[in-house]
């Protein structure tokens, strides 16, 4: 199914229409009970609507919540455990019945599925990051759906995405998707809180400045993590790296995938571009700081070439080569984000006395506040920098997209 120039007329859009790989993500209360434990009707409504899009030739990739709602009931828990061990325990146990329930779902319609976790280390790391490509892809290939999940038995908040829905908009870039739906128990983006008379659903989202006058909530359900405003900086995440997003219900997942115009869709902000600066703005966790001189911080965000040691006045943190640390202004603000060229005490010693790179300007990338700062003609490539065209990445498809 393609778009045709009456698509808009119609009331359908043509960037949901176009899409051949679509990552879908659905949240835990989606999937769950009040209590906790799966509901398996719900995941049988999905699926048939999963299963129905893929039927027409499209690529599906599902990021699910729920496998620590779903080991609630299980283990006798009344609520979601606040602490890291009683989280793991849930997840060991309600991983394993989550993706039991797809399997069984999945077949009704003769599909396979194949399971994926992953950590931020998986997204960050050159050899885990092309080890989950290629698994994806070729899960893909064969005709199965990935289910990818956040791999919360073993993940510590170091290693963490914070949420899954951070998680399927970098997958969305991992697997180069044309399209990410975020399925929640609300029907779209709100301008202010939806139980309120008068709050108005935001059709479409054009960009930062669409959201200017929009009051996010905070946390969602009692069983997941996430809430309004982890969906919004997904879609922040995934439009800027070039994938549109579509934000609804997911009793609306069906039309929301034919394209009708239910929830919120988030335009394309920016192109494709690398996955490791990808990482670095959205995904790490800096080791340490370093703080520049106006001189050092006018150059970086002008770019003009690497940062010296000589426009270093402080370094804090223990970090090694290789390592993302935080760039600071004289004033302590941040910056940007780089992968550091020196380690913490070879650094303390040669900064403000020596022309020895700290970062290389590939591995370098401006934060949005950062970028909010300067006029576009004066920054060094925007936010989001090292844009890679089409035929860089299909010429890599053979050994895996490298960083």
């Amino acid at each position: 199914m393609t778009g045709s120039p009456n698509t808009a007329a119609q009331g359908l859009r043509p960037d949901v229409l176009k899409a051949r790989r679509i990552v879908v993500k659905v949240g835990s209360s989606s999937l769950t009970t009040a209590v906790g434990g799966l509901d398996s009707d719900r995941v049988d409504a999905l699926v048939d609507v999963l299963a129905r899009t893929r039927a027409t030739g499209t690529e599906i990739v599902l990021v699910s919540s729920g496998a620590i709602a779903a080991g609630l009931a299980p283990l006798g828990l009344a609520e979601r455990p606040q602490d890291l061990a009683g989280q793991q325990a849930a997840a060991c146990v309600g991983q394993g019945l989550l993706v039991a329930r797809y399997t069984a779902s999945f077949a009704r319609y003769g599909l396979r599925v194949g399971q994926v976790l992953l950590t931020a280390d998986d997204i960050g790391r050159r050899a885990q990051y092309r080890n989950a490509y290629r698994a994806l892809t070729k899960v893909l290939s064969m005709g199965a759906v990935p289910i990818v999940n956040e791999n919360d038995t073993v993940a510590t908040s170091e290693i963490r995405f914070g949420d899954n829905d951070r998680l399927a908009a970098l997958v969305s870039h991992l697997v180069r998707a044309d399209l990410l739906v975020l399925l929640s128990d609300i029907d779209g983006l709100y301008d202010g809180d939806p139980r309120r008379p008068g709050a108005q659903r935001l059709k479409d989202v054009y960009g930062q400045q669409d959201l200017a006058d929009v009051e996010l909530g905070g946390a969602g359900s009692g069983v997941g993590t996430g809430g309004m405003k982890t969906k919004v900086e997904a879609a922040r995440i995934a439009t800027g790296a070039g994938v549109p997003v579509v934000l609804t219900a997911a009793r609306h997942a069906a039309d929301a995938l034919a394209g009708r115009e239910t929830g919120t869709l988030f335009h394309r902000t920016g192109d494709r571009n690398s996955d490791h600066l990808l990482w670095l703005e959205h995904a790490s966790s800096p080791r340490g700081t370093v703080q520049l001189t106006a001189d050092a911080v006018n150059a970086l965000v002008q770019g003009r070439g690497a940062l010296p040691a000589t426009g270093v006045t402080r370094v804090a943190g223990q970090f090694v080569a290789g390592d993302p640390v935080e760039l600071l202004d004289e004033e302590g603000r941040v910056v940007a984000r780089g992968l550091a060229s020196l380690a913490f005490q070879e650094l303390s010693l040669l900064r403000g006395r020596s022309g020895r790179e700290v970062v290389h300007q590939d591995d370098l990338v401006l934060l949005p506040a950062a970028a909010r700062a300067w006029p576009p003609s004066q920054l060094r490539r925007q936010v989001s920098v090292r844009v890679l065209p089409a035929r860089e990445f299909a010429a890599r498809d053979a050994g895996g997209p490298g960083f």
